[in-house]
């Protein structure tokens, strides 16, 4: 088969093994997708843990969406259970419900608030700041000092290495502020998860006889020797794959605690952030979210680093313009070479799954006017 390529993906992930599949299905293409890992589903992996625990290996993954075209087609490869998604953040020894709603308000501040009430206390106590520069004008703008240093100053300062100062406003900006009793981590319609898991949900959309994975496998080296039909397509790091010809591109990595307690649970929810105790930024118990009978329970305790597998783009002004240098060359790529780039590593920017898959999607409706006959 590795004779007869159409297409070549560089990468296992969501963003991969949905081009890979729409590729296969609808223009019959043969499709090898290289995998450097020892697995498919990028950082969706989740596995069974040593203790019969499933575990999400990289980090927590909490599926949501808006489309109804994107939860139909996911829907072909896997059935749904709800995503209970609940957030709390750890403050002056207490649990409060994050990101900040009503709730969170009337807790921090001691008295019961409506929404006219709390509107009006952050009118008091938030900095008037009309265009806020980066994401500690942008927190202090919408909440003010003390809410910025209980719950995000450290948060910050842990996962990033960096003063929010020197962040971009949207690092914060991601998160809401509610002025209703709604705890929910995220405030879209569809809020599941895949009822056997992402991993599950991702073999069965390649599972096709036009689809060959190759595991544990160098792209770069082995694109030297298939030369693939109609196009390629990289969805890993872009500075990578120009071999840093411009420098490097910094990213934030994350480091993995798994704890094992013989107990059903642990927490009261599934991710409790630590703003400014602990050297981690959170630990997760996603038993919450799986709803896994079991007499055990895992928790993840996440700790932020500086070096190690990208995880998060770090926004700031400088990083932008390298990357626009390496996309301007991406795309000289693309027109001589058939090559494409797609996903959060290539295009250095955060996306949640369901935006990866979207944008998947789109990718393939792009190489099929192209380069389908």
């Amino acid at each position: 088969m590795l004779n007869d390529i159409d297409l070549i993906i560089a990468g296992a992930g969501p963003v991969g093994c949905v081009v890979a599949e729409r590729a296969a299905t609808l223009l019959n293409w043969k499709v090898l997708i290289v995998e450097k890992r020892h697995h498919i589903a990028g950082n969706c992996y989740d596995r069974y843990h040593e203790s019969g625990v499933m575990i999400h290996q990289y980090g927590p993954h909490y599926f949501r969406t808006n489309n109804e075209d994107l939860l139909a087609y996911l829907s072909k490869f896997t059935s749904w259970i709800p995503g209970d998604y609940f957030v709390k953040s750890y403050c002056r020894g207490e649990l409060f419900p994050f990101p900040i709603n009503l709730n969170t308000l009337s807790q921090f501040y001691k008295r019961e608030l409506n929404a006219e009430q709390a509107e009006a206390l952050l009118e008091e106590v938030r900095e008037k700041i009309e265009h806020p520069a980066n994401s500690e004008e942008f927190v202090l703008s919408r909440v003010g000092k003390e809410l910025y240093e209980s719950f995000y100053l450290g948060y910050t300062l842990k996962q990033w290495d960096r003063h929010p100062k020197d962040l971009d406003p949207s690092v914060c900006g991601r998160i809401p502020i509610r002025l209703n009793k709604d705890e929910r981590y995220v405030d879209h319609k569809h809020q599941l998860t895949p009822e056997h898991g992402f991993t599950r949900m991702f073999e069965k959309m390649i599972d096709h006889p036009n689809i060959h994975v190759m595991l544990n496998s160098d792209f770069i080296e082995v694109q030297k020797s298939v030369q693939p039909k109609k196009a390629a397509l990289y969805t890993g790091p872009i500075d990578t794959y120009f071999e840093y010809k411009l420098g490097k591109l910094p990213w934030r990595s994350l480091e993995f605690d798994f704890r094992v307690t013989e107990k059903e649970f642990v927490q009261p929810c599934v991710q409790i952030n630590y703003p400014n105790e602990y050297d981690y930024t959170r630990s997760v118990e996603i038993k919450h979210v799986t709803k896994q009978k079991h007499q055990a329970t895992v928790v993840s305790y996440e700790y932020s680093k500086e070096e190690g597998d990208p995880y998060y783009p770090v926004p700031a002004k400088a990083n932008r313009e390298l990357f626009n240098k390496y996309w301007e060359l991406a795309g000289k790529e693309t027109e001589e070479k058939k090559v494409y780039f797609a996903g959060r590593l290539a295009k250095y920017l955060y996306m949640n799954t369901d935006e990866a898959i979207e944008e998947a999607l789109r990718m393939f409706e792009h190489i099929k006017t192209n380069h389908h006959d």
